[in-house]
């Protein structure tokens, strides 16, 4: 008896319970993914209008993946119902590249894997998450549109591309060049190259920032027209042209070494943004002298360059219709640095839990944390509580699904699968004889919706198994249904051991 009989026979044309990451589940994106949340959903969401922070905890299959792509989705059609105060999302969920690149900047003997994380520190995460929001905004000033990502649409993307730059007054111009200069990364175009574009676009003119270029040509040319005019070709066997040369080309030397120190220290400091000091010194230059003096540039090790810097560009974002900025932590336990290892999830995460950091006005961070950290949280002493004040973030300690809500969960994927016309729910798959209540017990023993999900595809194959097509079998049977379950339990348990494959 095959699986698509069974399921077919009930009305069901697809198996509801094929996927088990939401990162590629269909059933999930196109019928879930907008109205199936978690009972903390309301917590955890906030309210768009004034984004708030939220930390999250849950076990592998608990949901934080779909609980990304949902707030995503969320906050996209809270911006398409609200064009003038929308929200800026980020994404922070691929911590590869920003590890990788951190390990290099530092000092051989820091690179051993279990020392790396140790040196990591929150403007490191502010480098880090300014880079994607830089990078991004800039891709939408410029045009570009990227291809749609597993929490947006293609036509998503193109819409979030329409931005009215010339709401930007001279001083905001300024402050996006500025942002783009340290923190834009694209993959796509050369770095100075991208600048440059960008400026066109803003429409910041450079040419009072290169007087010292102008002053050093200018010499050069009239040192030669008067040799040339006097027909004193002898006067180039003298130091006195060479000289005065020289003192033309001094004051843009000057500048260049200046602004080459500057950028070597930015580079120094960004440790998760990859940068080359002369390219950067070369696009500083461009900027005007009274637009430039007195920023804050992140060449030293602390956040309050990092604090302006994120200021300004919630300031940029503010004129673009964007009123908050909403960051989505998750995966942190993915990257080859981190393997899955508690410790260097707590190196990598503690310095993220900063009171004045995740109260920031107008920014909201949503970290959707595995639940070891929550292990470590409990034995931290009273600095750290201090430090986090964990009693202001909206804090959900253990992303649990009660048997109820994981029975729900389980008609609406069912009923997502429906042929036309037809309305199958669980309790149609299973002989009478397995009561409600039995159903939603057994389910509360399973957790989470990934161990919901295995379980019932499991069940599936072995309820086919022991029938052939010519005596099918249409209702799961009480007898199978709790041999599955008590051979899935063993499992369970292997894996929450770490004795399996989860």
């Amino acid at each position: 008896m095959k699986i698509e009989q069974f399921l077919a026979h009930h009305g069901i044309v697809r198996n509801p319970f094929a996927d088990e990451d939401a990162q590629a589940d269909p059933v999930f994106k196109e019928h879930c993914l907008a109205t199936t949340t978690h009972p903390a959903w309301d917590k955890i969401y906030g309210d768009p209008a004034e984004p708030s922070t939220s930390i999250v905890f849950g076990e592998k299959g608990a949901g934080k993946t779909a609980l990304r792509l949902q707030i995503v989705r969320h906050l996209e059609q809270y911006n398409r119902e609200h064009p003038d105060r929308k929200v800026f999302v980020i994404e922070y969920d691929d911590l590869n590249p920003f590890l990788d690149r951190f390990r290099e900047k530092l000092p051989a003997r820091h690179q051993r894997e279990d020392r790396v994380l140790g040196e990591w520190k929150l403007w490191d995460h502010m480098d880090a998450i300014l880079s994607l929001g830089v990078t991004r905004l800039v891709d939408m000033v410029l045009g570009e549109r990227p291809a749609p990502t597993a929490s947006a649409t293609a036509a998503e993307a193109a819409a979030r591309q329409q931005l009215n730059v010339r709401e930007l007054d001279h001083y905001q111009v300024r402050d996006l060049l500025l942002l783009a200069a340290i923190y834009d990364q694209s993959p796509h175009e050369a770095f100075t190259r991208r600048w440059g574009r960008l400026r066109r676009k803003l429409r910041y003119r450079t040419w009072t920032g290169r007087r010292d270029l102008a002053l050093g040509l200018a010499v050069t040319l009239a040192t030669l027209g008067v040799i040339a005019g006097s027909e004193n070709w002898h006067w180039l066997g003298t130091p006195w042209p060479y000289l005065i040369v020289a003192a033309g080309w001094s004051y843009w030397l000057w500048r260049a070494a200046r602004w080459f120190w500057f950028s070597s220290g930015i580079v120094r400091q960004l440790r998760v943004v990859k940068h080359e000091p002369n390219a950067l010194r070369r696009v500083l230059m461009k900027f005007r002298h009274a637009d430039i003096a007195g920023q804050p540039l992140p060449n030293r090790p602390r956040t309050d360059d990092r604090y302006e810097l994120l200021q300004k560009f919630q300031g940029v974002l503010q004129s673009l219709g964007y009123t908050g900025i909403v960051v989505v932590v998750d995966r942190v336990d993915e990257p080859h640095l981190i393997n899955g290892s508690a410790e260097r999830m707590r190196a990598l995460i503690w310095p993220l839990l900063d009171n004045k950091f995740l109260k920031h006005p107008g920014l909201g961070i949503k970290l959707l944390l595995p639940v070891e950290l929550s292990y470590f949280m409990e034995r931290e002493d009273r600095d750290f509580y201090q430090r986090a004040r964990l009693d202001k973030q909206n804090l959900v300690p253990s992303l649990q699904w009660s048997g109820e809500a994981l029975y729900d969960l389980a008609n609406v994927r069912i009923q997502a699968c429906a042929a036309e016309g037809k309305s199958p729910t669980l309790r149609d798959l299973f002989d009478p004889s397995i009561s409600d209540q039995r159903l939603i017990d057994s389910l509360r023993q399973l957790r989470v919706p990934r161990h919901l999900f295995k379980f019932m595809y499991r069940l599936f194959v072995a309820h086919c198994n022991a029938h052939t097509e010519e005596k099918p079998a249409w209702k799961i049977s009480s007898e199978m249904f709790e041999t599955t379950l008590a051979l899935y339990q063993r499992d369970q348990d292997a894996m929450d051991r770490g004795m399996a494959a989860g």
